[in-house]
C-alpha cells in the first residue's frame, strides 16, 4: 500500500505544478509590432512613455560613451520637437493620420538613437 502511496503523491504534485508552470506571467502574446506597443497592442501608448523611453535610451548611450554630448543634445533636441508637435496635435483631437504620422516619427527618432549609438562616435574601435 505504502509503495502505491508515494508514487500517487508524486503523480498529484506533478499534475498540480504543470498548468502553474504554464501560466502567463503579463507576457503579451499579441501581435509582435515592438517594444512599443508591449503594454497595449490594440492601441495607442502615450507620449510620455516613448519620450521616456527615448530620453532613457539617450542617457544611458551618454553614460557608457556610445554617444557624444553633441549627438545626446541634438537627438533630445528633435524629441522636444516631436513632443510639441504630438501636443500641438491633441489640441483638436489626434486624427488617425495624425497618430501614424507620430508613430513614423518616433520610429525614425528611435532608429537615429540606435544607429548613433552603435556609430562608435566614428572610430573604427
Amino acid at each position: 500500500m505504502k509503495k502505491l502511496l508515494i508514487p500517487a503523491l508524486a503523480v498529484a504534485v506533478a499534475s498540480a505544478a504543470l498548468p502553474a508552470a504554464a501560466q502567463s506571467y503579463g507576457h503579451n502574446n499579441g501581435p509582435a509590432r515592438g517594444p512599443v506597443y508591449a503594454q497595449n497592442y490594440n492601441g495607442w501608448q502615450s507620449v510620455t512613455q516613448r519620450k521616456y523611453s527615448l530620453d532613457r535610451r539617450i542617457d544611458q548611450g551618454v553614460r557608457t560613451r556610445q554617444l557624444s554630448n553633441r549627438e545626446a543634445s541634438r537627438l533630445k533636441s528633435e524629441l522636444n520637437s516631436l513632443v510639441r508637435l504630438e501636443r500641438q496635435y491633441q489640441q483638436g483631437g489626434l486624427t488617425r493620420w495624425e497618430r501614424q504620422d507620430l508613430d513614423r516619427r518616433y520610429d525614425s527618432l528611435s532608429a537615429k538613437v540606435r544607429y548613433e549609438r552603435n556609430d562608435h562616435n566614428g572610430r573604427r574601435h
